[in-house]
């Protein structure tokens, strides 16, 4: 077992565990978005982040994805953690204005506006990614895909062509964590007409 502390509680690890994991095994909250216990995580949100000290230094890191390692001093709730998370959240409510949870959880650090441009307003999605990789991962059918680059850039099927690879199982709209991919469930999937008539139906 490894030996570190959480907000100055000294915690247990198994090796192998991020220390998202760690927190987590010992009820210690610490914000997500794009993780899902599913699938491997990636880091996509940064929300998770954490701040790592050692002496005069520290270091901000994804507890998603950072191992828990022996003699770690973590604060999940510093100032400097709470003010990265703070701008996050604001460019979270530009990119996805729509989104119920991105703005209650912004709520919760006292963030109701955003200073960076709304480039649509009905947007939910937040790129994350998570649907993509339950998709691959759970369901093995590689239906969906981030497609494009920078601002083009878009959750769909791949190539933005909606083809017989998904099953319509529901996994992307369960895991999405603002509920984007109830609106392109229909995309991925293809126009029931047009999927019943390649069948000849």
């Amino acid at each position: 077992m490894l030996n570190l502390t959480i907000d100055g509680k000294k915690v247990q690890a198994e090796a192998g565990w991020t220390l998202l994991d760690t927190a987590r095994q010992h009820h210690i909250e610490i914000p997500t978005l794009c993780y899902h216990e599913a699938v491997e995580p990636f880091g996509a949100c940064r929300l998770c982040v954490v701040e790592l000290r050692q002496g005069d230094n520290s270091r901000l890191v994804a507890s998603c994805v950072y191992p828990a390692e022996e003699g770690l001093e973590v604060h999940t709730m510093s100032e400097k953690v709470k003010n990265v998370r703070r701008w996050i959240l604001e460019m979270l409510l530009s990119e996805c204005p729509a989104s119920e949870a991105v703005r209650e959880m912004a709520a919760e650090y006292g963030v109701d506006s955003t200073r960076f441009e709304v480039r649509n307003p009905e947007e939910e999605c937040i790129l994350c990614g998570l649907c993509v990789r339950a998709c691959a991962q759970v369901v093995g059918a590689n239906a969906i895909s981030t497609v494009g680059r920078g601002a083009q850039k878009e959750i769909g099927s791949p190539y933005l062509i909606p083809g017989e690879a998904c099953v319509a199982c529901g996994t992307c709209v369960t895991v999405c964590p603002t509920g984007a991919m109830r609106a392109r469930f229909d995309r991925v999937r293809g126009v029931p007409e047009v999927v019943m008539a390649k069948a000849g139906k």
